[in-house]
């Protein structure tokens, strides 16, 4: 299947793909139990935050994206099932390390899936904060190291 993929950034106070990105997001809160914010929140955040999307043209589907604040904290991070494996995570992470330098996040204590991706990319953990999801659940804020080694390595992503 040849696939025609467009790399796209929305601005604060945009809301392009606000809802193709909140189906991806429910998608994957329905099938892998992560991701459960209400739609308000989400779109509040969507709105005020750099978002940088990856969109399949040939069918106009989003791929994925990542939301994030203006300090490089990513807010979210999802790719659709059909196209993981296939670096689209791992070049939104480059692409916001090349804007902001530091990269942090919050990922679920239980999410093994997010955990692995984050720590192949060189995420640590920085520290647990409990009860930090509506629903009582844990999480880890996670840096991205500061090993100038790892930021080439994502930097590749970005070049391919």
């Amino acid at each position: 299947m040849s696939v025609n993929v467009r790399q796209q950034e929305v601005g604060p106070g945009s809301d392009e793909f606000v809802d193709q990105a909140w189906r991806l997001k429910e998608q994957i809160r329905r099938r892998e139990g992560v991701l459960n914010q209400r739609k308000n929140f989400f779109t509040n955040a969507y709105r005020r935050s750099n978002v940088y999307l990856y969109v399949d043209e040939t069918n106009d589907l989003l791929i994925g994206f990542a939301t994030v604040r203006r300090d490089g904290y990513i807010l979210f991070l999802a790719v659709a099932e059909e196209y993981r494996q296939q670096d689209f995570g791992k070049r939104l992470v480059a692409k916001v390390a090349a804007e902001f330098g530091r990269v942090t996040c919050h990922a679920r204590t239980t999410n093994q899936g997010a955990l692995e991706f984050y720590r192949a990319l060189g995420f640590e953990i920085k520290r647990r904060v409990p009860n930090y999801y509506e629903d009582g659940g844990d999480a880890y804020y996670l840096q991205l190291g500061e090993d100038a080694t790892i930021r080439e390595k994502l930097a590749t992503f970005l070049r391919r």
